[in-house]
């Protein structure tokens, strides 16, 4: 009898994200339709939903248009400032509750909580300070948990925090700092390995030291090259993403056979859902990425990947 990959337990995805998605509705980004369209042919079959009100909110069409393509929602995203306070706290409910109906109508179980950035995604402009004061830290963790308690006990929805460059929890011991203050039954990672290394933090490192926090991974590139330019100039994370700083798995960092590695050695059903980030993009460039890295992972062991549907 074949033993199994040691990577069995990890389940592929790809996301809106890896098709230059980051809003709602933007002229220069694809349409739902022409997303859900193309990663079917490239061959996935698990997606994130992407920026809530990108793919359609009635629940009865979004479940016909996936089955219509064999394909099965993991998650979905949401961004909140929670480190401002109550009122943040009480919109968030009610932006996440949406998500989250959404989510569990199509049998999804994890939201991807994504701190608020302080730099302007289209201009890349500061919009509030780079530092929280122990105030606002503490908004931030305790809102993060009573997030996660509403939607686990309304929705049956498990919360994933996602630390993220421009944002209050970036580099690694931020990380670290929010994974102690935050409660492990309720709040646990997405670990994005692409803003990880973006920040000069170690993936391996964080997935040896805080194995039971990892439930949620979001796999992306990062070129160091870029990178250093980036932090030497202290650019914001719009115009890295425009200097290509997000790359294809096999020219980027972390080395991803190591990482997926370390990952498989938890022996947990994690899905591995592939980000690039590409906003903004010409609409003929995100497909032939998505099957070149499709097969990449497919090559390290990661599952599940169709065979290439060709053309139209």
């Amino acid at each position: 009898m074949t033993a199994p990959s040691p990577l069995h337990r990890l389940t592929l995805a790809t996301a809106p994200d890896s098709w230059g998605v980051w809003f709602a509705d933007d002229p220069r980004q694809v349409t739902w339709d022409v997303y859900l369209d193309e990663i079917a042919r490239v061959g996935y079959a698990y997606t994130e939903l992407g920026p809530p009100g990108f793919m359609p909110q009635d629940h009865a069409q979004l479940r016909d248009e996936l089955a219509a393509r064999d394909l099965t929602v993991c998650g979905g995203t949401v961004f909140a400032g929670l480190h401002k306070g109550a009122e943040a706290l009480e919109q968030a409910k009610v932006e996440f509750a949406k998500e989250a109906r959404l989510l569990a109508a199509v049998g999804a179980e994890y939201l991807v909580h994504l701190p608020e950035q302080y730099t302007d995604q289209h201009t890349g402009e500061s919009t509030q300070g780079a530092e929280i004061d122990p105030e606002q830290w503490k908004n931030l963790v305790t809102g993060t948990d009573e997030l996660a308690r509403y939607l686990l006990e309304s929705f049956g929805v498990k919360l994933v925090f996602h630390p993220h460059a421009d944002t209050h929890v970036d580099t690694q011991p931020r990380i670290e700092r929010f994974l102690a203050d935050t409660d492990p039954d309720l709040v646990n990672l997405c670990l994005d390995t692409g803003h990880v290394s973006y920040c000069e933090g170690d993936n391996v490192d964080i997935v040896r030291r805080f194995p039971e926090r990892i439930t949620y991974v979001h796999l992306k590139s990062v070129d160091a090259e870029v990178r250093a330019r980036v932090l030497a100039e202290g650019l914001p994370m719009s115009d890295a993403v425009q200097m290509g700083v997000m790359c294809e798995p096999w020219d980027g960092e972390p080395h991803m056979p190591t990482f997926l590695g370390a990952l498989g050695e938890l022996d947990r059903d994690i899905y591995t859902v592939i980000e690039q980030d590409l906003y903004p993009v010409e609409p003929d460039v995100p497909l032939p990425i998505g099957a070149r890295t499709a097969g990449y992972y497919a090559g390290c062991g990661l599952g599940p990947v169709r065979r290439w549907r060709g053309s139209r």
